[in-house]
């Protein structure tokens, strides 16, 4: 079943028997899903920022937008205003089948996976998880893969609490570790 169907039809009435809340509106909802993939090579070399974009775009089914260095680091060689990587905003039916695919695909075909981290909860009802590499996803073809990147994925959620956030993941069916 689709995940906004399993949201509307079982997740919102047990938030809100869970939490008391009168009504529907109350309960907290998914609002957008962050992918990023900072390219730390492409200092050096801008060509691998191609990589990043082919591959998230295949991941999302969205192009990504270049972000760009906010300020200058020497250490690291960065200047400001240079691309250093790329992300992609997801909402509505695009960011419910990226996170169905996350959940019960991608996730699961991590080496030696046992969930993920509750603690990963920002205080504020948001949850970011980092994944090591972009081969989990099945659009991702193993063989044309020139370089193993990872990527940061964050969830934003109009929960309050981190409390709120966990129980509407869960229910959704995040793959918690206990």
């Amino acid at each position: 079943m689709a995940l906004k169907k399993v949201y509307e039809t079982e997740v919102v009435p047990a938030m809100m028997k869970m939490f008391g809340y009168k009504n529907r509106f109350q309960v907290p909802r998914l609002e957008k899903v962050v992918v990023n993939m900072g390219v730390g090579e492409a200092t050096q070399n801008p060509d691998v920022l191609d990589g990043a974009v082919a591959d998230l775009m295949q991941i999302t089914g969205q192009r990504p937008v270049i972000t760009r260095a906010k300020r200058s680091i020497s250490a690291f060689k960065v200047r400001a205003g240079m691309k250093i990587g790329a992300k992609v905003t997801l909402r509505g039916e695009r960011m419910y089948d990226f996170l169905e695919k996350l959940f019960y695909i991608a996730l699961p075909r991590v080496r030696d996976f046992k969930g993920v981290s509750p603690k990963g909860l920002d205080g504020r009802g948001n949850y970011s998880l980092g994944i090591k590499e972009q081969v989990i996803f099945p659009e991702i073809d193993y063989d044309k893969v020139t370089k193993i990147r990872g990527m940061d994925v964050t969830i934003v959620t109009t929960a309050k609490t981190d409390e709120e956030a966990y129980q509407l993941l869960k229910l959704l069916g995040m793959p918690f570790s206990e």
